[in-house]
């Protein structure tokens, strides 16, 4: 893997397109794109979408997406005529936790919070990313500290596979701009403030001055605002 990131952080990333076209063309196979339907994997649908590349699309349905959220993904889904995959948790397992620790276990200590993530998300997601090369994400540096220390693609050991960000050293405002230039879909949880989206019991819209993520898990004092998905890799 060691080689093929070598290959992929020698292609110019100041276009996002032109980027995601180069990786494409190099390693046009097992490419997939995970999208939760917030502002910057809506642009990366857009550019998928538009200039027609030969890249997966899911998405990890928890079960507890706010219904903004699934209209957003149903409206992307008809306006580009694409097809995106839903990935759900097992439900044997959904049912054991709840049987077990009741419906909002997660409040109550971050290892409860952290296995719901892993049931919700993390196992979906390893089904999803198996026998996958590269996973293109949404991130960007200006999301958090720990995301600040990443790079544009690296590896992920945990899922054995190359993971890009496109849209690595974008800031918030060039999101929106390039949103409202290029007509992109919009999730509306963001005009009331949602920046981060995720589960619906587990985010609130951000108050004046806090951090882009601060709205998810608010009642954890802690900085590292990761549900398992994306692991700084050391």
């Amino acid at each position: 893997m060691e080689k093929l990131l070598e290959q992929i952080l020698k292609i110019p990333n100041e276009s996002p397109k032109l980027f995601l076209k180069e990786v494409l063309l190099n390693f046009p196979d097992k490419v997939i794109f995970s999208t939760s339907f917030g502002l910057e994997d809506q642009i990366i649908t857009h550019v998928l979408a538009t200039e027609k590349l030969n890249v997966e699309i899911f998405t990890l349905d928890t079960g507890r997406m706010f219904p903004e959220t699934y209209s957003t993904w149903n409206r992307t889904r008809e306006h580009y005529k694409i097809n995106i995959k839903a990935y759900f948790p097992q439900n044997e397992n959904v049912e054991k936790l709840l049987n077990s620790k009741g419906t909002h276990s997660f409040y109550e200590s971050l290892e409860n919070r952290k296995e719901c993530c892993f049931i919700r998300k993390v196992e979906p997601l390893k089904r999803a990313l198996a026998n996958k090369k590269i996973w293109i994400t949404g991130i960007r540096a200006e999301q958090s500290n720990s995301r600040s220390s990443m790079k544009v693609a690296e590896i992920d050991n945990e899922n054995q596979l190359i993971k890009i960000h496109p849209l690595y050293h974008w800031t918030w405002q060039d999101c929106i701009n390039y949103a409202q230039k290029n007509k992109v879909i919009s999730n509306p949880l963001h005009d009331k403030k949602f920046l981060s989206i995720g589960c619906q019991p587990c985010t609130r819209a951000i108050k004046e001055g806090e951090s882009f993520r601060s709205g998810r898990w608010w009642w954890e004092d802690t900085s590292q605002k990761e549900c398992g998905l994306h692991i700084t890799q050391k």
